[in-house]
């Protein structure tokens, strides 16, 4: 079961500031196994040249990974990631929560999220609204995939803290 947030003195769970949250090891594994590893540049569903676990920063088509350095530049962009939306979310959050939210931001890009519908209804503590906004986001090239679907249907259970 996902982290559920801190306990307090009456073992009961709270949100903590975005500030105070960081990327967590499953949320690395998660975008890992979603975005799959591929060592040499290939053009993603909407053409964006796309190596490593999904990175698009700064690639081209001659672009080429090992999995340590995909690795690696999974942590960097993840942790980028979950720094640009700080800056735009203004309530407390679980840690799965946050992790979701982060999944979602590296897939779409972090001013995507920050302009959504998703972020009005989280910074005005609509919480379980927010996360149902995860599975619109399903779409690529005006096209709905499955594989973008299945894979909003997780972020959206992880954050409810369902895994």
């Amino acid at each position: 079961m996902a982290t559920q947030g801190s306990l307090n003195m009456d073992g009961k769970k709270w949100r903590l500031g975005v500030g105070a949250l960081g990327i967590s090891a499953s949320l690395l594994v998660s975008i890992a196994l979603n975005e799959g590893y591929r060592g040499e540049a290939y053009k993603d569903a909407v053409g964006v040249p796309t190596v490593g676990y999904g990175e698009t920063k700064g690639v081209t088509m001659k672009s080429r990974t090992t999995p340590d350095r995909a690795l690696v530049q999974l942590l960097s962009s993840a942790n980028r990631h979950a720094d640009d939306i700080r800056q735009c979310i203004s309530v407390p959050l679980y840690q799965h929560e946050f992790d979701a939210y982060v999944s979602l931001a590296y897939n779409i890009g972090a001013k995507n999220f920050c302009h959504s519908t998703l972020v009005r209804k989280l910074n005005a503590e609509n919480y379980k609204g927010a996360c149902t906004e995860i599975r619109r986001w399903n779409k690529a090239g005006g096209k709905v995939l499955p594989g973008l679907t299945k894979r909003r249907e997780k972020e959206y259970r992880m954050c409810m803290g369902e895994v």
